[in-house]
């Protein structure tokens, strides 16, 4: 499994796995700043940037919003 830009401390630590006791959330977790978030796998979209539909909806403790996958890009959920 290759490693991702984490969204908050920007180092490319971050992994997912499937969440056992979730079974339609993808765990997200930062080997270096230990962030996690949770992905529903229904929620995905063309990211605005890169236009590829590699954008899903990340949602941890406190806030959820857009990340792109494929461009790094985070964009805010109103």
């Amino acid at each position: 499994m290759a490693s991702q830009i984490c969204p908050k401390c920007k180092t490319d630590n971050f992994f997912w796995n499937i969440d056992d006791d979730e079974t339609s959330f993808t765990k997200w977790s930062c080997l270096n700043c230990k962030y996690i978030a949770f992905e529903n796998e229904t929620d995905e979209r063309k990211c605005l940037k890169c236009n590829k539909k590699t954008e899903i909806k990340l949602k941890d403790k406190t806030e959820e919003f857009w990340w792109c996958r494929n461009c790094n890009i985070i964009t805010e959920i109103e």
